[in-house]
């Protein structure tokens, strides 16, 4: 498993999950910058995901949804902040409808992606930033850290077909 840490703080309202990869930054970095790589991995291997858009430049969106087990489906979206290839990136990731369109429901998330070459690999962080305690909970309780740790776990065999 590539994931090496995960760790929750109630009092900074983060969740962080680092993972180690054999891959140059460069390379890992395509796993955010490609669509149809980014869609191999994001989301649990139970419930892929589907990028219908995919705008990656600052102040752009990427709308998607994940298909669950039973084909039900979990729409959501980004919205670009910072993007510094191939070091580091930040989005905003909140649930959406069925049309894409953000729902109002107080769950948006900050993630930060910080990729580090300095060592034989890449080591990526990403912190997820939360709006509230509650909102913590609720997406700790919905099995996010699970989910992402799951999630990352893909990585390495999409890194190894270049």
């Amino acid at each position: 498993m590539t994931v090496v840490e995960s760790h929750k703080d109630p009092q900074a309202l983060t969740l962080t999950i680092k993972a180690e990869f054999t891959a140059t930054p460069d390379k890992v970095w395509q796993v955010w910058s490609d669509p149809r790589k980014l869609e191999r991995w994001w989301g649990p291997p139970t419930w892929p995901a589907t990028f219908t858009s995919h705008d990656f430049v600052p102040g752009g969106r990427a709308q998607y949804y994940m298909t669950g087990p039973e084909g039900e489906k979990a729409h959501g979206w980004w919205e670009f902040v910072t993007i510094d290839a191939p070091n580091a990136l930040t989005f905003d990731d909140g649930f959406a409808d069925q049309s894409g369109a953000p729902q109002d429901d107080g769950l948006v998330t900050r993630a930060v992606v910080r990729l580090d070459g300095a060592f034989p690999g890449t080591l990526m962080t990403i912190t997820s930033q939360f709006p509230s305690a509650q909102a913590m909970e609720q997406m700790v309780s919905m099995g996010m850290e699970e989910g992402m740790v799951g999630a990352l776990g893909q990585v390495d065999a999409i890194l190894a077909e270049d």
